[in-house]
């Protein structure tokens, strides 16, 4: 009789289990449909931008009340080249990943100047707490494996905000575990694991402090911003600058023609001088004031000898006479040139 009512109980436990795994189950598919944004004001790039808006702002309550808390007090009692320390030690830890992730995207040099700043600042930088790589020359080429993906022609799929890691989309999200795999830390002890990623977020969370206030100052709608901002971003990061919209020069000119044809951008990115446009009776009139200038200018051209030592006379037409032929004396009468015979 026991046995029939531990089986029964166990098997109603069971069946308890997998209703509330079904229940479950629903509960998220209708949070997910839910969340998909519809509408004339929708997105098209934030698809779920009800859901991800909710994870969001439950981000930003606990980046508020813990986080940013935390983050001033270890800025306040921690000495600022300790702070340094520790921040070259995570990014020398994270060229490792970087080593990889440039020569899976055939970045050969990249790929190369990476490697060498684990090996410079792991040896002669006290296993990277400094770095000696940077003013040596090796410059830091961040990657990760979301970008690597980019880079192969992966697109990026919705929007996501992610639960503590903030703004990602399909791909990074998907990018984040090779990212993991590509951390030493993932292969050390748990408990020096979990202690050095709880270092490394309160690291890089004093880091952006300053980005913080700047963000609640400038930004209306929070969310946008940094939505908008991490689009971008990755686009940028994943083009490398092509394709991308060149500023406009914000320069103060006397003549407000000048600026207009100061720099135009050629197809390749570079930037070649155009002189000013000149229109109209302006245009014709400074035109005028160059030919006159540039006849007095060949009036006054010195004399130059040729081979025989004679001196030679200036051209009036701007062509030099030729070498090693004697100038033609002037004759008593002569008119050089017609515009300058006297009237009869």
């Amino acid at each position: 009789m026991i046995l029939v009512l531990v089986r029964d109980h166990s098997t109603s436990c069971r069946a308890g289990i997998r209703a509330l795994r079904s229940g479950f189950s629903l509960l998220l598919l209708s949070v997910f449909l839910n969340g998909c944004a519809t509408g004339p004001n929708a997105n098209p790039n934030d698809p779920l931008e009800p859901l991800n808006r909710a994870i969001f702002n439950v981000n930003d309550k606990v980046d508020e009340y813990v986080a940013i808390p935390v983050a001033k007090g270890y800025r306040a009692v921690t000495p600022q080249p300790l702070q340094t320390a520790f921040t070259n030690f995570f990014g020398n830890l994270a060229d490792v990943g970087n080593t990889v992730n440039n020569l899976l995207q055939g970045k050969g040099v990249a790929a190369m100047e990476s490697l060498m700043r684990v090996a410079v600042n792991t040896v002669f930088g006290l296993g990277g707490l400094l770095d000696i790589a940077t003013p040596a020359g090796l410059h830091k080429h961040s990657q990760d494996f979301g970008l690597t993906l980019g880079r192969w022609g992966l697109p990026s799929g919705p929007y996501v905000v992610l639960p503590i890691f903030g703004p990602s989309s399909f791909r990074d999200g998907m990018g984040l575990y090779v990212n993991f795999q590509l951390d030493p830390l993932t292969y050390t002890r748990p408990e020096v694991r979990n202690s050095l990623y709880g270092l490394e977020f309160v690291s890089a969370r004093t880091n952006m402090l300053g980005a913080t206030d700047l963000l609640s100052q400038a930004a209306l709608d929070k969310y946008s911003f940094v939505r908008d901002a991490y689009q971008q971003q990755r686009r940028y990061l994943i083009q490398e600058g092509r394709g991308t919209t060149k500023l406009p020069v914000y320069e103060d000119y006397e003549d407000p023609g000048e600026g207009q044809a100061k720099q135009e951008s050629t197809q390749d990115g570079a930037t070649v001088d155009k002189p000013p446009a000149h229109d109209g009776a302006d245009g014709i009139e400074a035109t005028q004031q160059e030919k006159t200038q540039e006849r007095i200018g060949q009036e006054r051209l010195p004399a130059r000898e040729d081979a025989s030592g004679a001196a030679a006379e200036p051209s009036l037409t701007g062509a030099a006479p030729e070498r090693g032929v004697p100038s033609k004396p002037p004759v008593p009468g002569e008119v050089k040139d017609p515009a300058m015979a006297p009237v009869k």
